[in-house]
């Protein structure tokens, strides 16, 4: 009688030790944050030609990840594929004015074959992590 009383009081402990405990802080998750943007509304952008009147996130697929191009510095935010989302989800709301849709190209300075295997993976990559977060890509030939 007395293990069985020693085994309820250790377990009646644990539950109370893990009910003490603060939950850990977790960062939000991406693909939620970017699903409270609205759906792309491509009569808002389907007649722009001209990038620079392009109001939403700008991607350049590159050899060594994916920049994210900030128009407001005239600088690219070299990324890892795997931390576009994050980033993308971390923009300000009135940076999607067309919507969940981002313009993408490739960089065109290729030096070697290697180069250009390496835009098409990442492309590969970046491409299906957008689709995975229901991000509509306009595709920008490289000029």
């Amino acid at each position: 009688m007395n293990s069985k009383r020693t085994w309820w009081t250790f377990i009646l402990l644990a539950a109370l030790a893990g009910c003490s405990q603060q939950p850990a802080t977790k960062e939000p998750d991406p693909q939620a944050l970017l699903q409270t943007i609205p759906a792309a509304n491509s009569s808002q952008y389907e007649s722009i030609r001209d990038m620079k009147r392009w109001r939403n996130p700008y991607l350049i697929v590159r050899t060594d990840g994916v920049a994210l191009y900030d128009t407001a510095d005239s600088a690219e935010i070299i990324l890892k594929p795997d931390e576009l989302l994050l980033a993308l989800a971390k923009l300000p709301s009135a940076d999607w004015p067309y919507g969940r849709v981002v313009a993408a190209t490739e960089n065109n300075l290729r030096l070697s074959e290697q180069d250009g295997v390496a835009i098409r993976k990442n492309k590969g990559i970046v491409g299906g992590l957008l689709q995975g977060a229901h991000i509509a890509v306009r595709w920008v030939p490289t000029t």
